[in-house]
């Protein structure tokens, strides 16, 4: 699977051990930066970035990453098409694909160490849509918003 993955300045720590991660799981990554801590750079435009790579197909998925998490899903969720989830949480990684068919997971770098992130990224990138009807019918509600 193509997957975009973005982080500001605070993300950058987690961001390269994620992409590698990726790779290890044979996904193809587009990088979309940050990678340098010491440039601030703002979680919106890395969210404008990421969303746009994933509305125009360029990725499947997106992975975003900011200090707390909550910024960047703020912002991702701004961009209609973009179904971003703030998880912390080895359960919210997977069940926000398999029930809220999320397309974007978020998460903060300030908040959880490298062996939660991995395991959110392992279990959001096993997970899929599980297409029940009653997932359906939520996400139609949330779509007529």
């Amino acid at each position: 699977m193509r997957v975009a993955v973005a982080a500001d300045h605070a993300g950058v720590p987690l961001n390269e051990i994620v992409i590698a991660e990726l790779d290890r799981l044979g996904h193809e990554v587009l990088d979309l930066g940050t990678h340098d801590p010491k440039q601030p750079d703002d979680y919106p435009d890395r969210a404008k970035d990421l969303a746009a790579a994933v509305l125009n197909r360029q990725a499947e998925r997106g992975i975003l990453i900011c200090g707390s998490g909550v910024g960047a899903s703020v912002a991702a969720n701004k961009f209609v098409g973009i179904r971003a989830g703030l998880c912390h949480d080895h359960y919210s990684a997977h069940q926000g694909v398999e029930h809220d068919n999320m397309n974007v997971l978020c998460f903060g770098a300030r908040v959880i160490g490298q062996e939660t992130a991995l395991d959110l990224v392992r279990a959001y990138m096993a997970a899929t849509f599980t297409n029940e009807e009653r997932h359906v019918r939520r996400l139609h509600k949330i779509e007529l918003i």
